[in-house]
């Protein structure tokens, strides 16, 4: 396959910025990488901005992009709003799937994403049968995914109780396997393909029980596999697992062998001292989707103590509340000034490396997510004069792609050297706002 050109008016390269950068892409791969090029050579497709490794987004249910805006009507908790997001799950089947996340991942494309790691747990039929393809939504998914043009790491979650002691409620059979086992077997099946990678999840200590956790960390550790949970989203969390394990839920899966380097926590919120230390002490990377966790009334959980304890930093849209990575770069400094009342916890290099370099390696995509020879070349292009971004120079392209500009902003996208949004438009799914409004319609009930 001969090599392609990409011409970038700026880049930046992971601790700065530069200018006139040429990046010649062999395949899925760049091949070479030249700073202070003068002029775009001869057949180089030009990026104008400032060019970014591609955002990796490490933490999506797709299906809960349903609920925006309707979600935000009047009040309530996130026990509430969980409620909202049963009915919607109650009424999709692979065809609609299919559909819905088609246009929520052409939405991540436009806003910059390039791979995602979808929390998926909406495995069955209604009532739990299985489908004559038993993971057929997760096919869906992967196959979404495949026409948007980017990549992803299907989280396959188990999830098998309502809380401690309680089996699954009617709206969470479609989530259930019965047991680890059987979700094992199930999950196994799942093949992987150039753009999609499979990986284990844990819901969470509340929908798993202490004694299922082992296998499926098993699961993953037997394949060198990410695996992720859900971590004290919610103080309740916290209370019921003292309550029935005296422990925390991060002590709990600590003791049952399901942190690591390989392993993510989401949200990780609500966390004590020895938390922190165990996080940390084990390298497990924390997830942080700071828009959801504000939509939903959540808290501020403790991004900067976390990183300092050992913690890398990834970023997701969670709940899509909004899809915007740059957003949630910007959210992780901004919700621990507030915390705080103190400025300057994150550089930009920082926010960005969690954005990319980090949220990749989370999803086991440790190529990706930086611009140098070897990687994958996943590119993503934000505006620099735009009304949000006009005014800085260059050099501060990182402090004005993180704290001013937006996923409007966003106007190229590359996925394995080819161009998946440019100058705006998706290439792939040329309406993605009327096929969003489309498969919407067909779920809620206004």
């Amino acid at each position: 396959m001969p090599v392609t050109a990409y011409y970038a008016e700026h880049a930046w390269t992971g601790e700065a910025v530069a200018s006139g950068v040429v990046i010649e892409v062999d395949g899925e791969r760049v091949a070479g990488v030249r700073a202070g090029v003068a002029a775009p050579p001869p057949g180089a497709q030009v990026l104008r901005g400032l060019t970014l490794p591609g955002l990796a987004n490490a933490h999506s249910h797709a299906f809960h992009r349903a609920l925006r805006g309707f979600a935000q009507r009047g009040s309530g908790t996130f026990w509430t709003w969980r409620d909202s997001m049963y009915d919607v799950a109650g009424r999709l089947d692979p065809d609609s799937y299919l559909e819905l996340a088609r246009a929520v991942y052409a939405e991540m494309a436009l806003a910059g994403v390039t791979c995602v790691g979808e929390f998926h747990y909406l495995h069955h039929a209604p009532g739990g049968r299985p489908y004559a393809d038993p993971n057929a939504m997760g096919e869906a998914l992967i196959e979404a995914a495949a026409q948007a043009g980017i990549r992803i790491t299907l989280l396959d979650t188990c999830y098998l109780a309502a809380g401690f002691g309680r089996p699954p409620e009617r709206p969470q059979l479609r989530f259930s396997d019965g047991d680890a086992d059987a979700w094992a077997a199930r999950a196994a099946a799942l093949k992987e393909r150039g753009h999609a990678r499979i990986g284990a999840a844990i819901h969470s200590v509340r929908a798993v029980p202490a004694g299922q956790i082992e296998p499926v960390a098993r699961w993953a550790a037997e394949r060198a596999a990410p695996l992720h949970a859900h971590l004290s989203e919610q103080p309740a969390e916290n209370e019921a697992c003292l309550a029935a394990h005296g422990c925390t839920p991060t002590r709990l899966l600590a003791d049952r062998g399901a942190l690591g380097p390989r392993t993510s926590a989401v949200h990780a919120t609500h966390l004590t001292g020895e938390d922190i230390s165990l996080l940390g002490g084990s390298a497990t990377t924390i997830c942080m989707c700071p828009t959801t966790e504000r939509d939903l009334a959540d808290g501020i959980g403790p991004a900067a103590e976390l990183a300092r304890a050992g913690s890398p930093i990834s970023l997701g849209s969670d709940s899509h509340a909004v899809v915007d990575l740059l957003e949630e770069a910007r959210a992780v400094e901004l919700d621990e000034r507030l915390r705080t009342r103190r400025r300057g916890h994150w550089s930009a290099a920082a926010l960005l490396r969690a954005a990319t370099r980090d949220g990749h390696a989370s999803l086991g995509w440790p190529e990706a997510g930086r611009i140098e020879a070897g990687a994958l070349a996943d590119l993503t292009t934000v505006a620099l004069d735009s009304v949000r971004t006009a005014g800085p120079p260059a050099a501060l392209g990182a402090e004005t792609a993180v704290f001013a500009a937006t996923a409007a902003d966003v106007r190229h996208v590359v996925v394995g050297g080819r161009p998946v949004v440019r100058d705006g438009v998706h290439l792939l799914v040329p309406d993605a706002p009327a096929a969003l409004a489309r498969t919407i319609s067909g779920l809620i009930s206004p």
